[in-house]
């Protein structure tokens, strides 16, 4: 497929026995069989992304905001993002704080970009973390898709890197196919005109 879209895949989790770099390994997998994306995995566990920010918001700072030089590959890649699918835990019924970091440390990275959620946890599957940053990220003006991947129970759900659920590759083409039909219409849009923020 030519003109593919950049994907970037967030790994959200930063604690120690996290499952979230398997949660993203086979995302990346289900995202190379689908053949519609480049696809970049960043975790944010190799990432300098400290809690307290500059006095000035990067809404407003633009180019000259002052982040940590171990920034630089994050800030990157977002910016040549095409698309994002965030893979996040549920915490105490939200999302870790050094994906609440990551988000807040860039804004127009994020804007008229499509987001898809990838979410685990309990039995709730991590739903409560998902709709968290369904808000968050609608202030920073991306477009959060609709159809999202939950794993309950992962921790029963799932043998050797993989969901046992024999239609979760299924589901991940459905949220994969609406991420790539965003995307394209979402960069054709920001190439012709800019984004009225």
């Amino acid at each position: 497929m030519e003109n593919k879209s950049k994907l970037v895949i967030i790994v959200g989790s930063v604690r120690e026995g996290r499952f979230g770099p398997n949660v993203a390994s086979w995302v990346a997998e289900q995202a190379a069989v689908h053949g519609g994306f480049e696809v970049d995995v960043v975790d944010l566990a190799e990432i300098e992304i400290p809690l307290a920010l500059p006095a000035a918001s990067p809404k407003f700072a633009g180019d000259d905001y002052p982040r940590p030089a171990g920034m630089a590959a994050l800030t990157s890649a977002l910016e040549g993002a095409d698309a994002f699918v965030v893979v996040t835990p549920e915490y105490n019924h939200s999302y870790p704080a050094s994906l609440k970091a990551a988000i807040d440390w860039h804004f127009t990275q994020w804007t008229a970009k499509p987001v898809a959620f990838v979410s685990y946890g309990g039995a709730a599957g991590g739903r409560h973390a998902v709709l968290h940053l369904e808000n968050v990220l609608t202030e920073l003006h991306a477009v959060t898709i609709r159809d999202g991947l939950s794993f309950p129970n992962y921790f029963t759900t799932w043998q050797d890197g993989r969901p046992l659920d024999s239609e979760a590759p299924g589901y991940a083409k459905t949220v994969l196919d609406q991420l790539a039909w965003w995307s394209a219409a979402l960069r054709s849009a920001r190439n012709a005109a800019p984004y009225p923020a």
